[in-house]
């Protein structure tokens, strides 16, 4: 079929029309960009580098002075500026849930957080749960039930389950399950760990 020729003017309406379009969809873009610095309750964002920063962040209860660039991730700050190695940094996409540490009691993935994000919060990481010679319930749970392998999931594990048992003493196991999802174990020892959490419910149960 011949195409149908354009009447004089509607050729030149046309292009200003997608002009138009494409200066509105711009601006209603930069926007939405502009909104992501706005906070909560409205105020404007903080501006931080390009260069370092310092940074106070409490981990395991104590204040702690890190100097580091605004794109610094928060595990990357606990693992090479703090020394804090248990949070593992394996698939580094928030896939894996290896580098899960407590924020504000909630569990998150420590290599999709930025660490600026977390100044002013309370963080916890597996090295706060316990110690070797004081392991926290669950700790000692996973070593009775010889919940790990490789190790590294483990920690993550073990800070997911403690977010889990912190709101829920007697969890089924779909919800122990469901509160675990978002870590893997590619050794698959998903099985003992379930257990390991049934254990230190039970314990903390009395």
């Amino acid at each position: 079929m011949a195409r149908k020729p354009t009447p004089p003017g509607d050729e030149s309406d046309a292009l200003a029309f997608s002009r138009r379009s494409f200066l509105k969809t711009a601006g209603v873009g930069a926007a939405a960009t502009t909104m992501v610095g706005v906070g909560a309750r409205g105020e404007a964002a903080q501006v931080l580098g390009p260069d370092a920063v310092t940074l106070s962040l409490k981990v395991n209860g104590a204040v702690q002075q890190v100097t580091v660039e605004p794109r610094v991730t928060l595990l990357d700050a606990l693992r090479n500026h703090l020394d804090l190695t248990g949070s593992k940094q394996v698939c580094d996409r928030g896939g894996c849930g290896a580098c899960t540490v407590l924020l504000d009691g909630e569990p998150v993935n420590s290599c999709l957080t930025l660490a600026a994000d977390a100044e002013g919060r309370e963080i916890t990481t597996v090295e706060g749960l316990g110690t070797p010679e004081k392991m926290s319930p669950l700790q000692a749970a996973f070593v009775e039930k010889d919940a790990l392998q490789c190790g590294f999931c483990t920690p993550g594990f073990v800070v997911s389950g403690t977010a889990l048992l912190a709101k829920n003493v007697n969890p089924t196991l779909d919800e122990i399950k469901a509160g675990l999802a978002g870590n893997l174990c590619r050794c698959g020892t998903y099985g003992r760990v379930f257990e390991a959490v049934q254990a230190a419910a039970k314990a903390k149960r009395g």
